[in-house]
């Protein structure tokens, strides 16, 4: 042992008699000053523990809050989809009401169908409905809805049946404009041979005839034709004055390029 550990040795145990040679309070004092000089240590130190539990603490609070947020955009998401599918069935559910009221309100016979397809290529031609022959239908019977006509029968089988769509060029309807004593022939409208506008024309009218925009065109219901009297084909859209009559340009009562639902005319009632 060297001298360094003998002295070290002396003096811890010079300290240790002069504790042990001390009274109550003085021992008591002694370590209210050893207190007063580590406390700050001694608070750092805890302090440094609390602050590490309270970042620990807000990082799991972090964690549950994204968890919280993925399930309520979750539930919104699943909140947003039904809210649009009882919209769709709210909007179908008036449709057919609508078109259930028409049909106990006509005065003819009008079987509903549903419109199963349209011919890309003429778009302003034709349609094919779900009924056919088996459910009463035959050539020449007119189609429409609640809004107005939509066209008539072509070419039937057992279970479908083709419409040839009143913006067609061939079809033609004897019409007349609410109001006035005017009645001409309104057909499908093209200004070149691939041009389709989902317009009518309504030709054979006079050329000083008070026709304004907004007046209603209904059928006129010429003896043996396909149409009764006083379907509506549509509104007024133009009146054109030509040097030998005039010319109506008519916009369809009935959007044909979204119609679902629709009606054959099957007779009388």
């Amino acid at each position: 042992m060297n001298k360094l550990h003998i002295a070290l040795v002396v003096a811890v145990l010079a300290v240790v008699l002069y504790l042990s040679t001390l009274s109550t309070a003085a021992m008591q004092s002694l370590q209210a000053g050893f207190m007063s000089i580590f406390s700050p240590f001694l608070r750092t130190s805890s302090a440094v523990q609390e602050n590490i539990g309270s970042v620990g603490q807000r990082l799991k609070t972090l964690d549950e809050l994204e968890v919280e947020n993925r399930q309520l955009l979750t539930e919104n998401n699943q909140l947003r989809a039904a809210n649009s599918l009882l919209r769709e069935l709210q909007a179908e559910n008036s449709r057919l009401r609508l078109a259930l009221d028409f049909r106990e309100r006509a005065s003819f016979k009008l079987l509903p169908a549903q419109v199963i397809s349209r011919d890309a290529s003429t778009w302003w031609n034709t349609i094919r409905i779900n009924r056919g022959f088996e459910d009463g239908v035959e050539a020449d019977q007119p189609v429409l809805t609640d809004a107005g006509l939509v066209g008539k029968i072509t070419t039937v089988s057992k279970n479908e049946a083709i419409v040839v769509l009143i913006t067609d060029e061939t079809c033609r309807i004897g019409a007349k404009i609410e109001g006035t004593r005017e009645q001409g022939i309104v057909s499908g409208f093209r200004v070149q041979e691939d041009d389709a506008t989902g317009l009518l024309q309504m030709n054979f009218l006079s050329k000083n005839a008070e026709i304004t925009p907004g007046q209603e065109v209904m059928t006129v219901g010429v003896a043996h034709g396909s149409f009764p009297p006083g379907v509506v084909i549509g509104k007024v859209k133009e009146f054109i004055r030509r040097p030998l009559d005039g010319q109506a340009i008519v916009e369809p009562a009935v959007h044909l390029a979204s119609t679902e639902d629709v009606f054959v005319l099957v007779g009388k009632k």
